[in-house]
């Protein structure tokens, strides 16, 4: 996921978005462990958009941003 589609998403969906990433994370892991894993490069990404989720969210928490209102 690009930046700029984080931008447009709103909080309560990037909550949503972070705790889906999350369970898939794990889910890869177990994956790993057992040897089942197609692609490695699965962890990196989701990895990646689990911190940038992380960081927008953060953004919202210090009020750099502000929640974008519903029909604009």
């Amino acid at each position: 996921m690009k930046i700029s589609e984080l931008n447009e998403i709103q909080k309560t969906e990037l909550e949503t978005k972070l705790e889906d990433n999350l369970d898939a994370l794990q889910n890869l892991r177990f994956q790993k462990a057992l040897q089942q894993l197609a692609d490695p490069q699965q962890i990196r990404f989701l990895r990646r958009e689990i911190a940038q989720i992380k960081t927008v969210l953060r953004e919202y928490e210090l009020g750099i941003r502000k929640d974008l209102v519903e029909g604009k």
